[in-house]
């Protein structure tokens, strides 16, 4: 994990105002609605008797006499127990009793942040039980659901406890690993817009304090303290006794996540053999289901009712006939369905990077993966992802490879994979590759990125990399070019590169180099 670097301490002077930011598109401002009038707020003891501010939405004129199904709802990170008011009220005018709790360490629950530990884990179970012994509600069909953090603790909840039935985890993790330490590299800016959110609206435990200290003191004697850590709270480490218990899961994510990026949960996905579906539409973290927060129609949370309907209520809505991959593409905004995730992206287009190719670290070229939130809610909004001058980079810190230009449309889907020969003057460093969509006059549109940190290599002597960049759907348009730039810097990320490093690139005849695209078949 190498040395500390600039781009981190850049991040950390602006991460009170991306929390700001962050708050606002993920849906703090539900809390000034009126709540509705079937709310009842109540205390919940969970785990080793720490205090859980929640509420309760009944159905209207409940009677007491039947039971209901149940769905909980865990909060967002760093976001009040009203979070989640006009989904709950919805769910309840459909014939559902919903209780949404405040996470502990958060607000005004008890406990301090322990990041879907097992004290959140047990929590879980304990508001389930206050439920069936305080409301109406149906032990045979109890569903949860949550964006974010409370999209975790559902899927670890569910892995737990086998009485939960059903599982729409929005913008969620599988591996918390993979989410914020990919490719070896730390993602700085979404960890520093997590730890500071934490301290703003919580309280992180001392066992938060370290993580968050080791992770950006880049230190590799703990890393895989680290990775043990993140593996205790990734869903992924359970997904046999997910399998086992066969709750129905959900699974949705935004195709410019900042925090949790999207191959995780394709991963995830395959593993799972119950049933299950996955969706992902444009946007960055959570950014896809905000609208939604505040009571207006939404896609992610239709099909979130959709989902329990069937699971929990039995309704034949035909949500289980549907193709279970559903992709709603950057470019065009439509739907397609595939039969599973190993069908997108069918076939396969190899670039050559052909040549040898030396670029110095350090130094950033002016191709980088954006800032985090705002340029995937561009890219969201108005189909404005990060731009380059791809003719403009300089060569000295870029290495640039470009495609013929494509007579018809490219639709890539699914995730580009990078295969490459690297010679290192130096025994650490970080490149970050980038696949652009190049125009006639040269700008490239940012169609997808990775980072990649290698550690204890011998100078001097090539290895192989391979790294997967972040899966997407983008449509590139006749007459364009694809181009793979790698170089050094990105502020996304914490880099390993020490003063003085240079890159080399070659393409060995017995192992050529290469960047491979799926392509929609046409």
């Amino acid at each position: 994990m190498g040395h500390p670097r600039k781009a981190l301490r850049t991040t950390a002077v602006g991460v009170v105002s991306a929390t700001l930011i962050a708050g606002t598109a993920l849906g703090i401002a539900p809390a000034a609605q009126a709540a509705p009038a079937a709310v009842r707020f109540v205390d919940i003891t969970g785990d080793g008797g720490t205090v859980l501010k929640a509420n309760v939405v009944m159905p209207a004129n409940a009677d007491t006499t039947r039971a209901y199904p149940l769905i909980v709802l865990p909060t967002s990170w760093g976001l009040p127990q009203v979070e989640y008011l006009a989904q709950a009220q919805k769910l309840a005018d459909s014939g559902y009793v919903v209780v949404s709790y405040n996470v502990r360490g958060f607000w005004q629950s008890g406990g301090e942040i322990e990041v879907a530990g097992p004290p959140d884990i047990a929590d879980a179970s304990k508001v389930i039980d206050w439920a069936l012994a305080n409301t109406p509600s149906d032990a045979r069909n109890i569903g949860m659901a949550g964006v974010s953090y409370g999209a975790g603790i559902s899927l670890l909840a569910a892995a737990h406890d086998k009485r939960v039935k059903a599982v729409a985890s929005l913008s969620g993790w599988a591996d918390l690993i993979d989410s914020i330490y990919s490719g070896r590299t730390q993602h700085a800016q979404a960890a520093a817009l997590l730890n500071g959110a934490g301290q703003i609206t919580g309280r992180p435990s001392a066992e938060l304090q370290q993580i968050f200290k080791d992770f950006f003191a880049s230190d590799l004697s703990k890393e895989q303290e680290l990775i043990a850590w993140g593996k205790k709270r990734s869903p992924s480490t359970y997904v046999d006794r997910l399998n086992k218990n066969g709750a129905a899961i959900l699974l949705a994510n935004g195709w410019g996540d900042t925090i949790f990026p999207p191959n995780q949960y394709a991963e995830f996905y395959e593993q799972l053999t119950g049933p299950k579906r996955l969706e992902y539409r444009p946007g960055d973290h959570a950014t896809a289901e905000v609208t939604g927060l505040f009571g207006l129609p939404n896609d992610v949370w239709t099909d979130t009712s959709r989902w329990f309907d069937h699971y929990l209520k039995g309704v034949d809505n035909g949500i289980d006939r549907e193709q279970p991959v559903q992709l709603k593409s950057r470019s065009t905004g439509g739907y397609e369905g595939y039969p599973d995730w190993k069908s997108v992206g069918a076939t396969r287009k190899k670039i050559a990077l052909a040549g040898s190719t030396t670029i110095r670290a350090n130094v950033n070229s002016g191709a980088d993966g954006g800032i985090i939130f705002l340029s995937s809610i561009l890219d969201q909004l108005a189909q404005l992802p990060p731009v380059a001058s791809i003719p403009l980079l300089p060569r000295r810190y870029a290495a640039v490879w470009q495609s013929e230009r494509s007579a018809s449309a490219q639709r890539v889907r699914g995730t580009t994979k990078l295969h490459t020969t690297l010679t290192s003057t130096k025994e650490s460093g970080t490149l970050v590759a980038y696949l652009y969509d190049v125009g006639p006059l040269g700008l490239g549109k940012l169609v997808s990125n990775a980072p990649y940190t290698f550690h204890g290599q011998t100078p001097g002597k090539p290895f192989g990399v391979d790294l997967e960049l972040f899966s997407t759907a983008y449509d590139v348009p006749a007459g364009h070019r694809l181009a793979l730039v790698v170089d050094t810097v990105d502020p996304l990320y914490i880099e390993h590169n020490p003063t003085g490093a240079q890159l080399t690139f070659s393409s060995p005849a017995a192992d050529p180099s290469y960047v491979s695209v799926p392509l929609r078949e046409q």
